[in-house]
């Protein structure tokens, strides 16, 4: 398992055994695991996204510290957060996270998934406006499911 894995995997431990809200020193789990802070701070930018359902509050300095809040929505805020973060663009890695995202908190099934991903492909939109076609393709998709 990658150094990255299991960081995410203690951090996770803490959302879990917190009630979704993790704090703790950058410092501590970098001497804990044997690694340098920016480490740390990359599982956090890169696994605890606000696209993926968390808030990160980071403090800087001796007294430092991260706080990490996982975000608790029910069905119908949670595809108003989901709107609101698609934006008017969208590039077609980031539309796979925020459908996996959708798949894993049992808003759309596996099956509507992938015929999302696969109507939001590069491979059918044209280049010249791709990712604003994306968006508004995503988009209506996952409100036309819900419905």
């Amino acid at each position: 398992m990658l150094l990255s894995d299991t960081i995410e995997n203690i951090i996770n431990e803490m959302l879990k055994d917190n009630e979704g809200l993790a704090e703790f020193k950058r410092g501590d789990i970098a001497a804990k695991f044997g690694c340098v802070p920016s480490q740390i701070n990359y599982v956090i930018t890169s696994r605890f996204t606000p696209e993926k359902g968390y808030i990160v509050e980071s403090r800087r300095g001796g007294g430092g510290f991260i706080k990490i809040k996982q975000i608790k929505f029910d069905k119908a805020s949670y595809i108003m957060h989901f709107i609101n973060a698609v934006g008017e663009t969208i590039d077609y890695d980031t539309t796979k996270v925020f459908l996996s995202n959708l798949y894993n908190h049992n808003i759309i099934s596996q099956r509507e998934m992938r015929m999302i991903l696969n109507i939001t492909s590069d491979n059918i939109l044209p280049p010249n406006a791709r990712d604003s076609l994306r968006s508004a393709i995503l988009k209506n998709a996952v409100l036309a499911l819900i419905e």
